[in-house]
């Protein structure tokens, strides 16, 4: 057996090597196709935004110079008045809303047995209803345990003595004034604060 080549020119076999080659070059020409897509609809995108950017600009600029004509067409006084008007329209809801069965629940679960209640006036302000609340009781501590027990419900706040005085049968007699805010303590626990 002959083991030597005997030819003038040695065979290779180039046959893989130019299909490896010709794969990668069509590996690269496919993705030179999809960059360059890619870039034209980038740019098309691009050129479509800016476009639309600038007429929305031109529309914010437009809507400004609106306003401040509408804002220069305002009168101080309308508003004023709107204003007033809103505000008594507030205060005649907030009359309606208010719940009388509610504040007595409230007194019936923190009135001690020996306080009496002997009037309830209600009254709207800014700051909301204010309350002016007369009693009766044997003592300034039964009065302090029933203005500490209204302070806990949370609907209460700045709880405070206004006037008090002993009758002819010996009894205290005192005024309290407080603002009521009937969600006070529902709100407050959904915020977790102390309402006081």
């Amino acid at each position: 057996m002959i083991r030597t080549n005997l030819s003038t020119r040695p065979f290779y076999n180039e046959r893989a090597v130019h299909t490896w080659l010709l794969l990668a070059a069509a590996l690269v020409a496919l993705a030179t196709l999809f960059n360059v897509t890619r870039v034209l609809r980038y740019s098309r995108s691009d050129t479509r935004l800016a476009g639309e950017a600038s007429r929305d600009e031109a529309r914010a600029g437009d809507l400004r110079q609106q306003a401040a004509r509408l804002r220069g067409s305002v009168d101080p006084k309308q508003i004023d008045f709107a204003s007033n008007e809103a505000r008594r329209a507030n205060d005649l809801i907030d009359r309606r809303t208010f719940s009388w069965t509610e504040l007595f629940n409230k007194f019936e679960t923190t009135l001690p047995d020996d306080v009496r209640i002997t009037s309830v006036r209600p009254r709207v302000e800014k700051r909301g209803i204010v309350l002016s609340v007369s009693v009766v009781a044997r003592g300034v501590d039964d009065v302090h345990t029933f203005i500490n027990r209204l302070a806990a419900t949370g609907a209460f706040r700045d709880l405070l003595t206004v006037e008090e005085r002993e009758n002819e049968a010996g009894l205290l007699e005192s005024s309290l004034e407080s603002i009521y805010a009937p969600g006070g303590a529902a709100a407050a626990a959904r915020e977790g604060t102390d309402p006081r």
